[in-house]
């Protein structure tokens, strides 16, 4: 049986998906008023920082993330109990958009210095290219539900996972810290046409982890 606050989670994704994917609005844009943007951005909204953890931009990107959720969230509910698992699933959510906008400002002040320092008559040709970077989206829940994959793995290390396409068995927390370490990599590399937010899903590992580690010093009676 799905734990009540997972379901409601996966419900408001789908349905807010498929708002994406079929309804259209007259001079309003779902991405561009709710999807993070970076500072810099005539787009940008602080409410941002929760509501783009609720869009994705795929079947896939939605289909794997809600399944994650369920696979490992729904542990972390029955564990915590609903109000606490979601406070941390807000919490990692909004962490990671915060570690990606510290990356992102530092990448596009970065390309605006570059842009500046330019022939006048030469900003027209990367004009556009510029803007777009500026004001591409980032949105989905995968930072919260990586926040919720390292929990996962802190709290129950020795847990035997089995991860396609790997045909063999691996305990949680080597998972976690292969994965993590494969975002790392691909966070630094910053390679060219790379749409993955990795600084993000980052965020949202160092965040759960840090939660759970400040709960695990205080008696969980006390919460709630």
């Amino acid at each position: 049986m799905i734990p009540p606050v997972i379901k409601n989670l996966i419900i408001i994704n789908v349905v807010v998906f498929l708002l994406q994917s079929f309804v259209s609005f007259p001079n309003f844009s779902i991405e561009n008023f709710f999807a993070l943007h970076d500072i810099n951005s005539v787009f940008f909204k602080p409410h941002q920082l929760v509501t783009y953890m609720f869009l994705h931009g795929s079947w896939g990107h939605i289909f794997f993330n809600m399944f994650a959720l369920w696979m490992f969230g729904s542990i972390l509910e029955n564990y915590w109990g609903g109000k606490r698992f979601l406070t941390f699933y807000i919490l990692c959510g909004v962490g990671s958009a915060l570690l990606h906008l510290v990356i992102l400002h530092y990448q596009n002040s970065h390309l605006i210095q570059q842009f500046n320092a330019l022939d006048p008559a030469s900003r027209d040709e990367v004009r556009e290219q510029v803007a777009s970077q500026i004001n591409g989206a980032t949105l989905g829940a995968s930072g919260a539900v990586f926040g919720c994959l390292a929990a996962f793995g802190y709290l129950f290390p020795n847990s035997t996972l089995i991860i396609l396409p790997f045909p063999f068995p691996i305990k949680a927390k080597w998972f976690v810290l292969f994965y993590a370490g494969i975002e790392l990599y691909q966070g630094i590399r910053n390679s060219a046409g790379d749409n993955v937010a990795h600084w993000a899903h980052l965020g949202g590992a160092v965040v759960g982890i840090l939660i759970v580690m400040y709960w695990g010093k205080h008696d969980r009676r006390n919460f709630y």
